[in-house]
C-alpha cells in the first residue's frame, strides 16, 4: 500500500484514498466526505493504485508533454494527415480574416501624360445658393500620380490645409466648407510634384501655383455648370492645362461672401436696383480731361430708401462707383471724384478696397478740402 491508493473497506461499505500512515498497522484513508479515517491494513484492500505516488490531473489540464506522448502513439501517417488538416483550416480562416490590401494599377489612356490638375467645386444644395455649403474636389485628370500641398495664406505666413497624393485618372474629397470659411479661402497656393511609380517618365517641374476667387464669377448658379468630371453641375477652375500652370484666377474671400449673401451685386450685376436710382455723373466742362463729378450719397442715387437694409443701399453706391470707373476706363488722366460723404467712412473704406482689388492701376486720393471737406476721393485714370 502506498499514499495514493484507492481502497475499499472490508467490514462496512465505502472507501477512500489512502493520505498517510500510523505505525506500521493504521493507515489513514479519507473518505469521500473529506474526513481521514483511521483503519487497520487488514481491514481494507486495495482497489486502484499509483506506483509513482502522484496525481494526476485532469485530462483538460494536461501539460502538453502528455499530448505529444498519446501523439507519438498514434501512427505517423495519422499524425500528418491531422496536422494538414488542421493547417488547411487554420489557412483558410486567416483568408477570410485579412485585409484586402491588392489595388489594381491604375489605367492609362493615350495623350494622358501631360499634367492636367483642376480644382472642382459643387453646392449641396443648389437651389439655396446662399446659405448652402460647398464641396471642394482636386481632379487629376492625367496618367501622373501627383502629390500635393494645399495652403493658405495668413498674411506673410502659409497654414497646410491640405496634403496627399491623387492617382492617375481619378478626384479626390477635399473638404466641405460654409460662407465662414471664405475669409480663410481668400488666397490658396498649391504645390504640386507628378511622378509616376512603377515606369519610367518625362519628368515634370515642381509647380507652386496661387489662386484668388472671384465671387460674383464664381458663385452665381448660372456658373455652375455640366462637367465631364462631375455628375451634377460644379464649378471647375483649372489648376494646369497640359503641364503648364492655368491663369490666375482671382477670387475676393469678402466679395464672395458678399455676393452669397446680397443676391445683386455691387459691381457684377447689369439688373437696376430697386428702387430705381437717378443719380448721373456730372462732368465740369467737356473737356476730355475735365473733372468728373459723381455723388454717391444715397438721397442722389435713389427715390427712396424705404425699406432697404444699409448692406443694399451700399451695394448701390459700389455699382455706381463701377458704372463709372468702367464708363471712363480708357481716358487716362481723367480725374473723377467720388463723394461719400464723411458718415463713419464706412463707403469710402470700401471703394479703397475695390480700387486697390480691381483697379491697381489707378491712383487716388482725398479730393479737395475746400471743396468737399473730408467726405471726398479723387482717382486718376491711368
Amino acid at each position: 500500500m502506498n499514499i495514493g491508493d484507492k481502497v475499499r473497506f472490508l467490514n462496512t461499505t465505502g472507501g477512500g484514498k489512502i493520505t498517510g500512515f500510523q505505525g506500521k498497522d493504521i493507515v489513514l484513508v479519507c473518505d469521500d466526505d473529506g474526513f481521514e479515517v483511521p483503519t487497520l491494513r487488514t481491514e481494507v484492500v486495495v482497489v486502484e493504485t499509483d506506483n509513482y505516488n502522484f496525481v494526476r490531473p485532469a485530462a483538460q489540464n494536461k501539460p502538453a508533454s502528455d499530448a505529444h506522448t498519446a501523439e507519438s502513439a498514434t501512427s505517423i501517417k495519422a499524425v500528418l494527415s491531422r496536422h494538414a488538416a488542421d493547417e488547411e483550416e487554420e489557412e483558410e480562416r486567416d483568408l477570410v480574416d485579412m485585409d484586402i490590401t491588392f489595388r489594381a494599377r491604375p489605367l492609362e489612356r493615350r495623350g494622358g501624360d501631360q499634367l492636367n490638375l483642376f480644382l472642382g467645386f459643387l453646392p449641396v444644395n443648389a437651389k439655396q445658393l446662399t446659405t448652402t455649403k460647398f464641396e471642394a474636389y482636386l481632379v487629376n485628370d492625367s496618367n501622373l500620380y501627383v502629390r500635393f500641398l494645399l495652403l493658405t495664406q495668413e498674411g506673410t505666413a502659409y497654414r497646410l490645409r491640405h496634403e496627399g497624393v491623387v492617382e492617375p485618372n481619378q478626384k479626390i474629397f477635399l473638404e466641405e466648407f460654409s460662407h465662414d470659411a471664405l475669409p480663410e479661402l481668400e488666397r490658396l497656393t498649391v504645390q504640386l510634384l507628378a511622378f509616376k511609380t512603377d515606369k519610367a517618365f518625362a519628368l515634370k517641374a515642381p509647380l507652386n501655383i496661387t489662386l484668388r476667387m472671384d465671387a460674383t464669377k464664381f458663385y452665381k448658379l448660372h456658373t455652375f455648370g455640366e462637367s465631364e468630371f462631375f455628375t451634377q453641375s460644379a464649378l471647375v477652375l483649372p489648376l494646369v492645362r497640359d503641364d503648364r500652370p492655368a491663369d490666375t484666377v482671382v477670387v475676393n474671400a469678402e466679395a464672395l461672401q458678399e455676393a452669397m449673401t446680397t443676391p445683386a451685386a455691387a459691381h457684377r450685376s447689369p439688373a437696376p436696383a430697386r428702387p430705381e436710382t437717378k443719380g448721373v455723373p456730372t462732368t465740369k466742362g467737356t473737356d476730355r480731361n475735365a473733372l468728373v463729378e459723381v455723388d454717391l450719397h444715397a438721397s442722389a442715387l435713389l427715390d427712396s430708401t424705404a425699406g432697404l437694409e444699409p448692406k443694399d443701399i451700399l451695394t448701390v453706391q459700389l455699382r455706381a462707383f463701377h458704372e463709372t470707373m468702367k464708363a471712363h476706363a480708357h481716358e487716362r488722366g481723367r480725374h473723377i471724384v467720388f463723394i461719400h460723404g464723411k458718415g463713419e467712412g464706412v463707403l469710402r473704406q470700401e471703394i479703397l478696397k475695390e480700387l486697390k482689388r480691381y483697379y491697381r492701376q489707378c491712383t487716388h486720393q482725398d479730393a479737395s478740402f475746400r471743396e468737399y471737406g473730408f467726405g471726398a476721393t479723387m482717382v486718376t485714370i491711368r
